[in-house]
C-alpha cells in the first residue's frame, strides 16, 4: 500500500513515516515543494497513492500561514486532491477538543477541517488527538528546557485541569490501523493511558533531568501573555497561545462527536520515566539560539 503524509517532516508525520518502506510513502511538505492548498501539486503527489494521512497542522500563525490557510483552505485542497487522483481513504489528525463557538481559532478551524472530512463523501477516519509527546515533541523537550534554565514553573490557572499525555509510538499505532483500513467512517479520541496534573509532569521531567524545581499557579491571563512574548521572540515558543487554551481547560476529555477506541488500540503507557527518557533532546536549557532573533 502506498500512502501520503501531509506535514510529513513535522513531529507526528516523521514518525508515521519511519513505519512504512520508504518507497512506500509520499511525503508532503512545505519543505518537499508542496503548499499545503495547492490542489495541483496535491494532486501530483498524491499519484498512486491509496490513503492519505492528514497530519499537517500549526500552533500558532506566522505571515501566511494562518489557522484558516492550513486548517482549513489545506484540508479542503487535500480532499479535492485525494478526489481527483483516486485516493480511497483520508485519515485525518485533529485535536480533542475541537469544537465550534468556542472562541480559539485553532480550536474552531480544526473542527471545520473535520466537518469537511466528515462531509467529503470519502472514506475517512478522524483521531481526535491530545497532547502527544516524544523525540522532537514539545512537551518533554520543552519542559526538559524549562527546568533546566529556571527551577520555577508556573502551572496554567489557579485550578490546573488534567492532561492524558500521548507517546507519539502509540498514536502512530492508531494512525497505522486507521490507514490500513479499520474505524472505517468514525471520529474517535485518543488519548494517554494516564491522566495527571501539568505540574506532576513538570516535576518528573525535572527528576529525570536532575533538577529541582518549585512549581505555583498563575492566572491563565498570565500565561496567554507569555504565549504572545514566546510566539513573538522564540523559534518554538515555550508556549503558544492556542496551546495555553488547552492548558487552561485541560487535555483529557473529548469534545462530540467522538468515540472510544476499541481496546486493543487504545493508548496504555504512563508518562513515567522511561517514555521521558525516551523523549529527551539533548541536555540543557534555553540559548540565545532559541530566539528568532539568531540564525
Amino acid at each position: 500500500m502506498r500512502i501520503a503524509i501531509t506535514g510529513g517532516t513535522g513531529f507526528v508525520g516523521r514518525h508515521l513515516a519511519e513505519r512504512y518502506a520508504a518507497e512506500d510513502v509520499v511525503v508532503v511538505s512545505r519543505s518537499t515543494g508542496v503548499e499545503i492548498d495547492d490542489v495541483d501539486a496535491l494532486t501530483a503527489a498524491f499519484a498512486g497513492v491509496e490513503v492519505v494521512a492528514h497530519c499537517a497542522g500549526i500552533n500558532r500563525e506566522i505571515g501566511e500561514q494562518t489557522f484558516d490557510r492550513v486548517h482549513v483552505q489545506g484540508t479542503a485542497a487535500v480532499l479535492e486532491a485525494a478526489r481527483l487522483a483516486g485516493v480511497r481513504k483520508v485519515v485525518l489528525l485533529s485535536f480533542l477538543r475541537a469544537r465550534p463557538g468556542s472562541g480559539s481559532p485553532y480550536h474552531e478551524t480544526k473542527w471545520q477541517a473535520e466537518e469537511m472530512v466528515r462531509s467529503s463523501g470519502l472514506d475517512y477516519t478522524i483521531l481526535k488527538a491530545g497532547m502527544i509527546y516524544g523525540h522532537g515533541d514539545h512537551l518533554v523537550d520543552h519542559l526538559s528546557h524549562t527546568v533546566q534554565t529556571v527551577p520555577v514553573f508556573a502551572s496554567v490557572g489557579l485550578r490546573e485541569k488534567t492532561i492524558s499525555p500521548i507517546p507519539v509510538a502509540e498514536l502512530v499505532d492508531v494512525l497505522v490501523a486507521a490507514l490500513d483500513g479499520r474505524l472505517s467512517r468514525q471520529t474517535v479520541a485518543v488519548r494517554g493511558g494516564e491522566t495527571l496534573l501539568l505540574s506532576d509532569a513538570v516535576r518528573r521531567v525535572a527528576r529525570v533531568v536532575d533538577r529541582r524545581v518549585v512549581v505555583f499557579p498563575a492566572p491563565v491571563c498570565a500565561h496567554r501573555a507569555l504565549g504572545q512574548v514566546t510566539e513573538w521572540t522564540m523559534k518554538v515558543p515555550l508556549v503558544t497561545k492556542a496551546q495555553v487554551r488547552m492548558l487552561a481547560e485541560g487535555v483529557t476529555e473529548a469534545v462530540q462527536p467522538a468515540g472510544e477506541l476499541p481496546a486493543d488500540l487504545a493508548p496504555r503507557l504512563r508518562f513515567d520515566e522511561d517514555q521521558i527518557r525516551a523523549a529527551l533532546p539533548p541536555r540543557g536549557g534555553f540559548t540565545w539560539r532559541d530566539l528568532r532573533l539568531s540564525r
